[in-house]
């Protein structure tokens, strides 16, 4: 058994889909849209197979918690290397969007940095 993806509803479908396809060389389906509904989508596929369906809809709850949401925390990315997560980390960064921390080793031995996408989506970069 596999996790087939994942979905993300997002405010911004197409510069979220932009940053995905930049950073972690995600290649995006054609826009599906639903006119009745409102929803559109697009399914990011990674180099290793992963898919990512980011979504969206103008009847969003556009409340954004404060702290820690529930559901769904992060999205990791193995990055094969420190040397990487370090680059990448430092690419995102110089790019505008937030970091949050690291790169640090963890106290359960991951070696990570934490950046966020267009949305604030929370990604960790790791080995």
């Amino acid at each position: 058994m596999k996790i087939e993806h994942v979905g993300l509803f997002v405010r911004d479908l197409e510069r979220t889909v932009e940053f995905y396809k930049t950073f972690f060389e995600a290649k995006s389906s054609e826009k599906y849209h639903n006119p009745v509904t409102t929803f559109s989508s697009r399914f990011l596929t990674f180099p290793d197979g992963a898919r990512l369906e980011v979504c969206t809809r103008d009847d969003l709850n556009k409340h954004h918690e404060q702290g820690y949401p529930l559901g769904y925390m992060h999205l990791a990315m193995s990055l094969g290397s420190k040397e990487k997560v370090d680059e990448l980390s430092e690419k995102i960064t110089a790019a505008g969007y937030k970091h949050l921390s690291g790169p640090r080793t963890t106290g359960d031995g991951y070696y990570e940095s934490v950046v966020c996408d267009p949305e604030g989506n929370q990604i960790e970069l790791t080995v």
